[in-house]
């Protein structure tokens, strides 16, 4: 049986705005990371094929080192769905082995990401993203990080 992470959201927003901050890095550095972490970097090669950088910073009473993840673009269908792996990474974008990053030993190396939108109204968007991969015993931090 496949494992997963299954999130979802509704937003009182018009689906071009919920896909926006998906693709637009100044966007993107305003939400990536779970609560009091930030995103300084955040390098985004929207397209097929393309691979995008995102760097999560840790409140100093936590952790003194970056974390960095990298989103390999699989499949886009515009306002409607982004499929990507995704990955640790060290800072120049390189796929790391987790446990190398101090991660669990059962700490997925590749992570299947599908986020999908549907219009619910002018001004109204479900969002749901969804990782497919066996968390381990890091499935609720996922979670929450969601």
């Amino acid at each position: 049986m496949e494992k997963k992470v299954f999130v979802s959201r509704e937003f009182n927003a018009p689906v071009e705005m919920v896909w926006k901050v998906w693709t637009e890095p100044e966007l993107v550095m305003r939400w990536w990371g779970p609560d009091r972490f930030t995103c300084p970097i955040a390098k985004i090669d929207f397209r097929e094929g393309g691979t995008s950088m995102v760097c999560m910073r840790p409140p100093k009473d936590f952790a003194e080192e970056d974390y960095y993840s990298i989103w390999h673009y699989t499949k886009i269908i515009p306002m409607q769905l982004i499929e990507f792996i995704q990955n640790l990474a060290d800072k120049d974008g390189n796929k790391m082995n987790p446990v190398k990053l101090g991660m669990p030993a059962d700490f997925p190396e590749d992570i299947r990401t599908v986020v999908t939108f549907a219009k619910l109204g002018d001004n109204k968007t479900k969002m749901t993203v969804t990782e497919h991969a066996d968390m381990g015993t890091m499935s609720k931090f996922a979670q929450m990080g969601l």
